[in-house]
């Protein structure tokens, strides 16, 4: 039986800040303890587009690798939501989580065009939104990671959030209580941090959705010492979750 999964990581060279790509090192890992082989395609600007996508997980950056990237990803656009619509699983971290909305509009001034997988809008502020965050969301409980934007995001009519936050001048604009954007099997995110080792929930949600997406089911390896480095990961990660929820922002 043929157990491989092709995972797309979207412009590492310019979006790729605050550790997002420990994302990206996290779905390998955990597919390959569940015995799955793991190709990892790196997509620039100029790129080819690899023959087979089941996984795409973008990360954050400036205001000027929004603008170095964002004629390449109109070219992809429409390949990306098919995709979406198609049940692929992604995750979309901070600029990349902006660019898949309708808009995002500079401090500047300057309006880039998203791509309009997710239904929001994003307007640059001077005030930064920065710290330590838990949110709550109904699929994956608590959710763990560290926001850092100054976008403010609003979601619009029918498009639901990832989560929900306590604390005012948290989460998308930091005043809805919102966080996050969810859409088929598409998570756009600000949490960094980076997100996926600290929440192996989320992370287990995207690798099973791209197995049965491409397999029809998700079927873990039985080998003991790969379940025994699953556990120990997972306990890592329960000690970094405690830490980070304990940490002022």
């Amino acid at each position: 039986m043929d157990r491989s999964i092709d995972v797309l990581s979207l412009y590492p060279k310019d979006m790729n800040i605050y550790g997002d790509s420990g994302n990206v090192l996290s779905i390998r890992r955990r597919l390959e303890l569940y015995g799955y082989d793991v190709h990892v395609h790196e997509y620039n600007q100029g790129d080819d587009w690899p023959d087979q996508v089941d996984l795409i997980l973008g990360g954050g950056g400036q205001d000027q690798g929004q603008r170095k990237i964002i004629r390449d990803l109109f070219k992809r656009a429409e390949r990306i939501r098919a995709l979406a619509h198609d049940g692929t699983p992604m995750l979309m971290i901070c600029g990349m989580y902006q660019l898949f909305g309708d808009f995002f509009e500079t401090i500047e001034g300057d309006r880039l065009p998203g791509i309009g997988v997710l239904g929001l809008h994003t307007i640059g502020q001077e005030e930064r939104l920065i710290g330590n965050l838990v949110e709550h969301s109904e699929q994956f409980g608590d959710i763990i990671g560290y926001e850092n934007h100054s976008g403010k995001t609003f979601l619009h009519d029918g498009t639901h959030p990832l989560g929900r936050v306590d604390a005012p001048g948290t989460g998308n604009n930091g005043s809805d209580g919102t966080e996050g954007a969810r859409i088929h099997n598409v998570i756009g995110t600000y949490m960094h941090g980076s997100l996926l080792p600290k929440n192996p929930t989320v992370t287990d949600f995207l690798i099973r959705t791209a197995c049965e997406h491409r397999y029809g089911a998700f079927e873990a390896s039985a080998d003991p010492a790969c379940e025994r480095e699953l556990a120990r990961i997972n306990e890592t990660a329960r000690q970094a979750r405690t830490v980070a929820m304990q940490r002022p922002r």
